[in-house]
């Protein structure tokens, strides 16, 4: 177990889906912020400015880059993160899925709406962890996230951010988006620094408000998998899409695309 957390993380994390872990990131705060200004002036292809006309603010999110950018590098095989993210799996390894960078400059009312990852993404397994970690310190901009939705019966419709559209088209196995705030599901946020990390599982349901503080609320995500994560085929095109990867059903990611950076 890496000295960072505690076994009551884990636990935690098992039971709940979602933990916090402070200063996960904290000896790579200087470098994440470097390397998302590069992102932001140096978009990848994914990028997106996830405001309607008229709004103010700005919300800029992208993802997939950190084989491109040496600060995110240097994040996902030096850091704590892949390790960690073993620990809480319990998983011997740990094969990085991908980065996401998003942005709310100040003055952003754009909120980050309810949903799960995992719909989106071509994954299955139970190992799963992604780590959301703000470079700014956050009060009401931090990540929300709804304890156990993990373990639903059924997962949660995945939708487009921008046009509120279905994002496989004629899928009957999904539950509407709930509104936890009207449905008093148990939700967890936190105040955090820069270098905390909330780690959760592919599965939490989880949002942000927007941000109409006069500070930047720059965020970093680190999405990881462990031993029993298989390729599964969805209705249409995943996001990420990774197009041209070449995997079966059932088969593990590939390694020289997604490496293994922790092994026990």
């Amino acid at each position: 177990m890496h000295a960072t957390i505690t076994q009551n993380h884990i636990d935690t994390f098992q039971r709940d889906g979602v933990v916090l872990i402070k200063a996960l990131f904290a000896d790579y705060v200087g470098a994440i912020r470097k390397g998302i200004e590069t992102n932001i002036n140096e978009p990848g292809i994914y990028a997106s400015e996830n405001l309607d006309e008229g709004e103010a603010g700005r919300f800029f999110d992208d993802y997939c880059n950190w084989n491109r950018i040496p600060e995110f590098e240097q994040t996902v095989r030096n850091s704590p993160a892949a390790e960690v993210a073993a620990d809480l799996m319990k998983s011997r390894t740990s094969q990085i899925f991908h980065d996401h960078v998003l942005v709310k400059e100040p003055g952003t009312s754009r909120i980050t709406p309810w949903h799960q990852d995992r719909p989106y993404y071509f994954v299955e397994g139970k190992q799963t962890v992604s780590f959301w970690s703000p470079m700014d310190s956050v009060r009401e901009a931090s990540l929300r996230c709804v304890v156990g939705s993990h373990k639903w019966d059924k997962p949660v419709l995945p939708v487009r951010w921008q046009s509120n559209e279905d994002f496989y088209a004629g899928e009957d196995v999904y539950m509407p988006v709930p509104d936890p705030d009207i449905e008093q599901m148990p939700i967890v946020e936190w105040e955090m620094e820069p270098g905390d990390a909330v780690a959760f599982d592919y599965g939490i349901l989880h949002g942000a408000r927007g941000n109409n503080t006069p500070l930047r609320r720059r965020a970093f995500s680190l999405r990881f998998v462990g031993d029993d994560a298989r390729y599964i085929e969805r209705a249409g095109p995943t996001s990420p899409p990774f197009p041209g990867h070449g995997m079966k059903v059932d088969d593990k990611l590939r390694d020289d695309w997604f490496p293994t950076i922790f092994t026990r």
